[in-house]
């Protein structure tokens, strides 16, 4: 049986558009999406309106929440929160393990969220480059085994890399820019890649 798996990385972050607001934030490292970035995430929706695609799977982190969040909506499907897709817990990026939006906080804002799922993959903080391909790698894997048809995953860059490092035999170059899309395709158990670009790349049918 044919399987796709739709690979997403969240769209643009508003501390990169304004650094300045990680030295006051509450959580510093749970950014929302800019305003370019959701307009990134609008466009991903329109892209994947028509696809078949059965079930979300999105990192807990908000950026992700938010990216998924426009897809589900287009879609009319729920969002699986997946810690196992959660960005990298690097001790050089972050000094503790980050505190994320409350059930509370992402239920007002974000009524699709099915939170009757249970994450398979916990991660623990700090991760080395090694930790987190794997247990990305891992939770990808997983997902695969247990959903036959078509999955829409939303993470990070190494959420992208992870997949094409236990998925794809020879992993080519490939895009993981902010909001890029990949798609692949499972025939036989043999995954090959059918798409890869960026946001801008996408074709929108309005």
């Amino acid at each position: 049986m044919l399987q796709n798996v739709w690979l997403v990385r969240h769209g643009n972050r508003y501390d990169f558009v304004y650094p300045d607001w990680f030295l006051t934030a509450l959580r510093r490292y749970d950014p929302p999406l800019s305003d370019d970035g959701i307009i990134q995430a609008k466009q991903l929706a329109k892209r994947l309106k028509s696809e078949k695609i059965a079930h979300i799977f999105s990192s807990p982190f908000l950026r992700s929440i938010q990216t998924a969040n426009e897809v589900a909506h287009s879609l009319n499907l729920s969002i699986n929160l997946e810690n196992g897709l959660g960005e990298w817990l690097n001790k050089d990026w972050m000094t503790e393990t980050p505190e994320l939006h409350t059930p509370q906080e992402l239920t007002v804002r974000y009524p699709r969220i099915n939170w009757d799922y249970h994450s398979l993959v916990i991660p623990k903080y700090p991760e080395d480059d090694t930790t987190v391909i794997q247990r990305t790698g891992d939770t990808i894997q997983q997902l695969v085994r247990e959903y036959s048809q078509d999955i829409l995953i939303v993470g990070h860059s190494v959420t992208v890399l992870a997949a094409m490092s236990v998925l794809i035999k020879y992993p080519p170059e490939i895009k993981a820019s902010l909001c890029s899309l990949t798609k692949l395709i499972n025939h036989k158990d043999q995954w090959k890649i059918a798409l890869n670009c960026d946001t801008s790349h996408l074709t929108i049918n309005n």
